[in-house]
């Protein structure tokens, strides 16, 4: 083959892989267009999920407060004198649900509190009351309530934690702050802890 046959050849072997590297690189762009479309779709996919999650979600909360609210006042504040009764021998004078009190631009909310004769009862109500920073939460409050309700500094204070049940873990933390635990037996509100303070205040 002569050196001028011999470099078209070259040349041709030269073109036909560029074109064959073009045709590759079209081929890869053209799949990585597609996969980027489908990464599109994944993304709408998943931002349309979170969006559902998050309504789902605020109807979650939505609904926990209004389970609160049914707690408090269908199944609390109506025995609520009848266990105060039972346990402290006082008939309260005056019951409130839901006490909001603000001052200063803060608000401090008391599920239900109580008078009667020389005690105020605090009574905080949880529909899930075994997670313990609930009960931190609570003790915290009662720290600050003379803030909001100086009033109160002329009464023993009694402070409840109220759920229709607990787990034992929950009650034991309770007794070793001085605060009551309150739950449901039937149609009955007891106080599970009431003898073990007792001992305590003796």
């Amino acid at each position: 083959m002569s050196t001028a046959a011999q470099k078209l050849s070259d040349l041709e072997r030269g073109l036909m892989e560029l074109v064959y590297q073009s045709r590759l690189s079209e081929i890869k762009i053209k799949e990585l267009a597609e996969e980027m479309n489908d990464f599109k779709d994944e993304m709408k996919e998943f931002k349309e999920e979170m969006r559902q999650s998050k309504r789902d979600m605020d109807k979650k909360w939505g609904d926990l407060a209004r389970k609160m609210g049914t707690l408090i006042e269908d199944i609390f504040i109506p025995s609520f004198d009848l266990a105060v009764e039972k346990y402290f021998h006082l008939t309260p004078s005056d019951v409130m649900p839901r006490r909001k009190i603000r001052k200063n631009g803060d608000t401090l909310e008391v599920d239900i509190l109580a008078y009667a004769g020389e005690m105020a009862f605090v009574v905080e109500v949880k529909a899930s009351p075994n997670r313990l920073e609930y009960v931190h939460d609570f003790i915290a409050k009662l720290k600050t309530l003379p803030d909001f309700l100086p009033e109160i500094q002329k009464y023993q204070t009694v402070p409840i934690y109220a759920a229709l049940d607990m787990e034992d873990k929950t009650i034991a933390l309770l007794t070793r702050n001085k605060i009551y635990a309150m739950v449901v037996r039937g149609d009955i509100l007891e106080l599970v802890n009431f003898r073990e303070l007792e001992r305590k205040n003796d």
